[in-house]
């Protein structure tokens, strides 16, 4: 049985939608690491479609020498959930067509090991209300935006969470690994 690691890059008050955000922050090296011990342990790749979009022009063409996640990202299966079919071509993409939970449990029970989402916040918050996700890893960011798509949306259901494992990076970023809250 298969388990969705999450992982987001937020500002404080929780907007994700383009991380550029993130850049005067820098990447701190124990940043790639905590990544690195995500995505190593995945499987699989679960986007929504709009995600699948940005990400496939700008992964597929990359190599390891541009950036170490390349391989990662271009050789993992990818899943896409989405009503229309993804715009871009990547290798190793499979469309699951509308998002359906059913489908999401199949997938977990099909795959032995994490599947991975970065980004996608609309399948994020589905998969959540569902209960479906095992880690959800908030990569905080010290800035507040004001502006900008938010990861929890106003009318999102109440969902509990149990914090994990978190970490302080020297740029100011703080990693929570969130799981379920246990009744």
């Amino acid at each position: 049985m298969g388990t969705i690691a999450v992982h987001e890059f937020v500002s404080l008050d929780g907007s994700y939608e383009d991380p550029s955000f993130t850049f005067e922050f820098g990447f701190d090296p124990q940043m790639g690491e905590t990544l690195a011990a995500i995505t190593g342990a995945a499987q699989a790749i679960l986007l929504g479609r709009n995600t699948f979009d940005m990400f496939a022009p700008a992964w597929s063409t990359r190599t390891v020498e541009d950036d170490p996640g390349a391989p990662f990202f271009n050789d993992t299966t990818k899943y896409v959930v989405g009503a229309r079919e993804p715009q871009a071509e990547w290798a190793n993409s499979t469309s699951l067509g509308a998002y359906d939970p059913e489908k999401i449990r199949k997938l977990k029970s099909d795959i032995d090991g994490t599947i991975y989402i970065s980004g996608s916040g609309t399948l994020v918050r589905a998969l959540l209300a569902e209960g479906l996700v095992d880690d959800l890893h908030l990569f905080v960011y010290p800035i507040v935006l004001g502006t900008g798509e938010k990861l929890f949306t106003d009318g999102v259901d109440t969902t509990k969470l149990e914090l994990k494992a978190h970490d302080i990076y020297p740029n100011g970023v703080v990693h929570l690994d969130y799981g379920p809250a246990r009744s």
